[in-house]
């Protein structure tokens, strides 16, 4: 029996593993498709909505009003995190774009102190100062040398990582309000939903829709299927089967293969302070994602 559960461990552990390497490729796929953040933002929300609707259509559904009301907030608010985060990408480089978002675990454990009353263990407190002077080391040492795109950059991936914390909690919201509704399936709501704004953002601003190449389109389409679909689906069923400070550390792989697929792909110039910077970041997160709270 004991074997029987380490093996489902152990599966999961690998689901997790895949998940998370999928979508470290997110911000890559936004800096090579050769379109605008709303465009890149739209159809990933597209491509991966559609699909998700694919994968369910055999299920029962329930359109109740609250629902998709619900998943409506949670639709703008996803189009939202896009908005920024793309920006994000396209200012700062894929890699301390991610890291800048994977913050979002610090507004998490702020607003389950604020209004769940819940007490995060003493390390998290420890993680706070880390991501402070990690995000120091990074950016904070240049910032009046720095340009003005790059600063409104790292502005915008911290805002990122605000929104993604928002609907993270929207999320939760949905999955424990409706257990008996499929989550791909509300994620499939949530997902053509925000499609739909970044549609309307896009039209407002006179931004084309157009897919300017082949690799463009290979792009968006690996971008909605492996970080939309995929990659989410992997995490979502592999999670709750994997010990919290084990999935913590695997979870940690997408920011961390996102720096290293910067300077891969795209020779993000990182010297000695920008990897302890890093670092020191990814170990904060690692705390703050990991913390047991009562």
């Amino acid at each position: 029996m004991d074997l029987g559960l380490k093996d489902q461990s152990g599966r999961a552990a690998l689901g997790l593993l895949a998940g998370a390497t999928m979508i470290s490729f997110s911000a890559v796929f936004v800096k090579v498709a050769q379109v605008g953040p709303s465009t890149a933002g739209f159809y990933r929300l597209l491509f991966g909505g559609l699909v998700l609707a694919a994968l369910t259509v055999r299920e029962r559904h329930w359109f109740g009003p609250a629902l998709l009301w619900t998943a409506a907030a949670a639709g703008a608010l996803f189009a939202l995190d896009l908005f920024l985060w793309h920006r994000c990408i396209h200012a700062v480089g894929p890699g301390l774009a991610t890291i800048l978002s994977s913050f979002q675990v610090f507004f998490m454990t702020g607003a389950a102190v604020a209004w769940l009353k819940e007490r995060p263990a003493p390390r998290f407190y420890l993680s706070i100062p880390l991501s402070i002077l990690g995000l120091v080391l990074l950016v904070g040492l240049d910032w009046p040398r720095l340009e003005t795109g790059y600063q409104q950059g790292v502005i915008l991936g911290l805002l990122t990582a605000l929104t993604y914390a928002c609907l993270l909690l929207f999320l939760r919201r949905l999955y424990g309000r409706w257990p008996g509704v499929s989550p791909m399936w509300i994620m499939a709501q949530v997902s053509l939903v925000a499609a739909f704004l970044m549609g309307l953002e896009t039209g407002f601003s006179g931004v084309s829709l157009a897919i300017p190449d082949p690799v463009s389109l290979a792009a968006l389409v690996g971008y909605g299927l492996f970080s939309q679909v995929i990659g989410w689906v992997l995490i979502s069923r592999s999670l709750p089967r994997v010990e919290a400070s084990r999935a913590g550390l695997i979870l940690l792989l997408q920011p961390t293969l996102a720096f290293v697929w910067d300077m891969l792909f795209f020779a993000r110039p990182t010297g000695l302070r920008d990897l302890i910077g890093a670092g020191l970041a990814l170990g904060a997160i690692y705390l703050g994602t990991t913390t047991r709270r009562t």
